[in-house]
């Protein structure tokens, strides 16, 4: 869809990132979150649409949005799933203290915000502040101790034979899942193993991104009726294509780091923003299972100055760390006391999405 069809059908645009954070600094970008509801053929018909997220340079009707490259707005229907999933990015959006644009339907659907609150937070929050850990990691371990070269298959025992691609190692690993998937679907006492498998956690992408280890050969092997040199050769065409994914993201780190924030890296030997971002998200999971309210201004919640203080280098890596850990260990024990639901109510969601395209129309 073009920007001015999207911006016609556009409930809501709020102001996101740091400067809703209250953390901006001068040079901090505007990053705009919205939502809009596509017209009937996207719901009736073939046609598909989730958001939109580039194209900010066409005629559009909101000039704040103008050339704007950090600008996303959801279809009702994504986003609604990306709520009811207590995704941590799209929570905040019905709690900004700005929305640059906003009319009647907009406020309405944040008017029932609370029902996508549940205690899927706690497992969402801490989610994505693990992430924020693992590119913590990684960019440290770039730092103390930086690859020396490009992998090789030789490097990986691959000398007489030409790797798995990528394509053909997603290929089988998708029929593995499949293959366990459909092991187990219709057994009545392994119902709760196949919930794991299929709904709990992503198999699938554990399986894509972590090498298969050692004692998991022969069993794959006699799962897949595959031969033994093939599964070998799976398992170190996996370890060679983790290593070489890895030197490219590396290389894109070093074409692409901010000047400025590479040289606090280095100073403080870990990835600042990404260490303030890991404590604020824990802080925020907290506070929304203990209070029921998300406070997305961290100068409200009482902490933006302790947040500035980890990007300005005051926390060392080790302080971090076990700032985070408390915040973890913090959260268990609030967990079970939380009056928060274990789940959202999906009938009323349902029923409230239909709701909002009913009063948006059809046209």
């Amino acid at each position: 869809m073009k920007r001015i069809d999207v911006e016609n059908r556009t409930i809501f645009v709020g102001l996101s990132g740091s400067h809703s954070y209250g953390l901006s600094r001068p040079d901090s970008d505007y990053d705009y979150r919205g939502v809009f509801i596509a017209p009937k053929k996207y719901y009736l018909g073939y046609d598909k649409i989730e958001q939109k997220d580039k194209g900010w340079d066409e005629p559009g009707l909101f000039p704040f949005l103008d050339g704007n490259q950090d600008t996303v707005i959801y279809e009702l229907r994504k986003i609604i799933h990306l709520l009811s999933g207590a995704n941590p990015n799209v929570l905040e959006l019905l709690w900004l203290r700005d929305y640059p644009f906003i009319n009647d339907v907009g406020k309405y659907l944040i008017s029932y915000r609370d029902l996508f609150l549940s205690k899927k937070v706690k497992h969402t929050y801490v989610g994505y502040a693990f992430a924020q850990i693992k590119k913590m990691e990684t960019h440290r371990k770039w730092l103390l101790h930086p690859p020396k070269k490009k992998p090789v298959p030789e490097d990986f025992g691959i000398e007489d034979e030409t790797p798995l691609t990528k394509e053909e190692l997603n290929a089988f690993l998708e029929y593995l899942y499949n293959l366990i998937r459909g092991k187990i679907e219709f057994l009545e006492e392994s119902e709760q193993l196949y919930k794991l498998l299929t709904a709990d956690i992503d198999f699938k992408g554990v399986l894509k991104q972590y090498t298969l280890p050692n004692e998991t050969l022969e069993y794959t092997q006699k799962l897949t009726n595959s031969r033994k040199d093939f599964i070998r050769l799976l398992q170190k065409s996996q370890s060679y294509q983790g290593a070489l994914r890895e030197w490219k993201a590396y290389i894109s780190w070093q074409e692409n780091r901010n000047p400025v924030r590479a040289e606090m890296e280095k100073k403080s030997g870990f990835d600042l923003k990404h260490g303030m971002h890991c404590i604020r998200l824990l802080r925020s999971g907290l506070e929304i299972l203990k209070t029921g309210e998300l406070t997305v201004d961290r100068r409200i919640a009482g902490d933006a100055d302790d947040l500035k203080a980890i990007l300005r280098g005051d926390r060392t890596y080790a302080e971090v760390m076990q700032m985070a850990e408390d915040l973890v260990t913090e959260m268990d024990i609030v967990y079970p006391e939380s009056n928060l639901p274990h789940r959202p109510n999906l009938e009323e969601i349902n029923q409230l999405c239909i709701e909002i395209v009913e009063m948006q129309g059809w046209n």
